[in-house]
């Protein structure tokens, strides 16, 4: 009775007392801050979800083993067993659990239904650019902007990284677990209300300042604007803990035998991804801190009125924000880089130099950040070097691409459906890195800065090596993660669908920024009506293509065939255990002997996982 007395201390979390933790927490801060402290509506805003964003986190179980602990009691292997999950248990995706491959699948299902918001937002967008003249007003097209542009944003920074990498790292590396799983959960519940809060702002004001929320546009007292910036701050901090415990899994748990130039490429690129994060992001999260400072309680860090300074937040805000490119785009590169090998049957091309080279991005993308600003009144003497920065970062880059196409040159080429994306990213990111030299020169910047060649460059970008390999990823792990197999016919014509679509609504876009067209605004002069016709129209297709790809990992996530513990024929430890991995990974912690890219050693046998010590299959 005394042990049942104590066990009861804490209550049972889940999503359902995390709903109702988050408004009681809403309500009791947005009522002291009114009724006690007398407040104004943003201070109101800000300390009601403050108080919710923890009641969410104490309904959820983020703090559930903290409390265990305070009230005098250990944590005993059944709770942490039940923490963990039980594999076929479905409510364990809705529930804080440790299980690092749940966390992925989680972050996974979230990065894509917000990735469909978000689509449905550029819908809407390129509805009111099909034709020039305001169909709506002014004020709720930059909102539908800014929507789109933040809610795409947290897409490229969570859907592979927080995904796949969740998912996948901890077995690539021979690992149970992440190194701090409790943290590990944190870090992804902490999205949801923000995300949240994002797609309510419309019912608070909206934002119109878009994704990089400029002073002093958004130091207005527009309630929209705070729960963009309050989002932004939480987003921040939940990739700081992720990236932490990235990088001491990585660094910490790796099994024996599996020293750093034997890791996979995907787990390198992650890695550097994680470093980035981890530095860039604790910047931009003391910006927007600031800002809202300004916001809330009266400083002037970029008050122009009062001795601030508005060109330092941009400053502040592109020196993660650049980096922040890479640290959406290294994981895809990484994973293109991870499916090459495997589909055509070949050793990654220079690994050590693509290493390397991945190393090299990380390091650099530090110096480059200002050629964001030529047009903003920085310092003139400051234009030539960072250009310089700018155009010297294409050479590691290129060098990576080239490691992608060395390693298909004389392959065997299989073309399934994750190496027909693999031929998309080398199109789109080719055509990405070619047009950003325009913009890494100062008079090409300076002429097309915020037309719409700037969006086109982007989205061929951050869609080319983000998006491309995300379904590039999605596709190849999909066995592995589910325990089944796609239906390769639909993922063909998801693919051709989705490229041609994609290429036709934004290569057009090129020709409409040299000919002025600018960016953020809802109308355009009648000659380039034809054009964004034409447009709208591609764009159309492309949400019609994710619908093909939606319902194809739903149809076979429930009905696809069972899928072989090892479709691929690939080397790399993940594959060398069941489909979908045991709940604990290994029975027995493997010994590496050689790189996972061993296709035409004379054995044929996978160095990366020798017999005696893969787990059972």
């Amino acid at each position: 009775m005394i042990a049942a007395a104590r066990r009861s201390v804490v209550p049972r979390p889940g999503l359902q007392r995390a709903i109702l933790g988050a408004a009681i927490g809403f309500a009791v801060g947005g009522g002291l801050a009114a009724v006690v402290l007398h407040a104004e509506p943003g201070q109101i805003l800000g300390l009601a979800y403050l108080l919710g964003l923890l009641g969410f986190l104490l309904g959820i179980g983020a703090f559930r083993f903290w409390l265990t602990w305070a009230a005098g009691r250990e944590i005993d292997a059944a709770e942490e067993h039940e923490a963990h999950g039980r594999a076929g248990d479905w409510l364990r995706y809705f529930r804080f659990t440790t299980d690092h491959k749940v966390i992925g699948v989680q972050y996974l299902v979230t990065a894509f239904v917000l990735f469909m918001v978000a689509g449905t937002a550029a819908m809407l967008m390129r509805f009111e650019l099909a034709q020039p003249g305001i169909a709506t007003s002014k004020d709720i097209y930059n909102t539908i902007m800014s929507t789109h542009g933040a809610m795409m944003i947290t897409v490229a920074l969570v859907s592979i990284i927080g995904g796949l990498g969740n998912y996948l790292v901890p077995l690539m590396v021979g690992a149970r677990d992440m190194a701090f799983p409790k943290a590990n959960a944190l870090s992804y519940w902490m999205l949801p209300l923000a995300i949240l809060l994002v797609a309510v702002n419309p019912l608070l004001g909206g934002f119109d300042t878009g994704w990089t929320a400029y002073p002093p546009l958004s130091q207005q007292a527009n309630l929209g604007q705070q729960a963009y910036l309050m989002a932004f701050v939480t987003v921040g901090v939940s990739s700081i803990l992720s990236a932490i415990n990235f990088l001491v899994t990585v660094f910490r748990m790796r099994a024996p035998g599996m020293s750093l130039m034997r890791m996979p490429i995907f787990v390198w690129a992650l890695t550097v991804t994680a470093a980035l994060a981890l530095i860039a992001t604790s910047v931009v999260a003391m910006a927007f801190t600031m800002l809202l400072f300004d916001r809330l309680l009266g400083t002037s860090f970029f008050r122009a009125s009062r001795g601030g300074d508005v060109i330092l937040f941009q400053h502040l805000f592109w020196f993660y924000s650049h980096p922040a490119v890479y640290i959406m785009g290294l994981p895809g590169l990484g994973a293109i880089l991870e499916v090459v090998p495997v589909f055509a049957r070949k050793p990654l091309f220079a690994y050590p130099l693509a290493v390397f080279m991945f190393i090299s991005i990380g390091v650099m993308s530090f110096m480059v950040w200002a050629h964001h600003m030529f047009v903003s009144g920085m310092a003139e003497f400051f234009h030539i070097p960072i250009m310089l920065t700018t155009e010297l970062i294409s050479v590691p880059t290129g060098i990576v691409f080239l490691s992608a196409v060395g390693t298909i040159w004389m392959g065997r080429l299989h073309f399934k459906v994750p190496m027909l994306w693999v031929f998309g990213f080398l199109w789109a990111f080719l055509i990405g890195g070619i047009t950003g030299v325009f913009l890494a020169d100062v008079p090409t910047d300076i002429t097309l800065s915020d037309t719409y060649f700037v969006v086109a460059h982007f989205h061929y970008t951050i869609v080319g090596g983000t998006i491309f390999g995300l379904f590039a990823g999605t596709y190849y792990w999909f066995p592995k993660i589910t325990g089944r197999m796609y239906n390769e016919g639909l993922g063909r014509l998801h693919f051709w669908w989705f490229t041609l679509a994609f290429n036709a609504t934004f290569f057009p876009m090129f020709f409409l920024g040299i000919e002025g067209m600018r960016r953020r605004v809802a109308d355009y002069p009648d000659a380039l009506g034809t054009v964004n016709l034409l447009v709208s129209i591609a764009a159309v297709n492309i949400a019609l293509s994710v619908a093909v790809f939606a319902f194809n990992m739903v149809w076979s996530w429930r009905r696809g065939p069972k899928a072989a513990p090892n479709p691929w024929r690939a080397q790399t430890l993940e594959w060398q255990i069941a489909s979908p991995p045991p709940v604990e990974n290994f029975d027995r912690i493997p010994t590496v002997t050689a790189t996972p890219y061993q296709y035409g050693s004379p054995d044929g046998s996978p160095g990366a996982a020798p017999a005696e010590g893969r787990a059972r299959p």
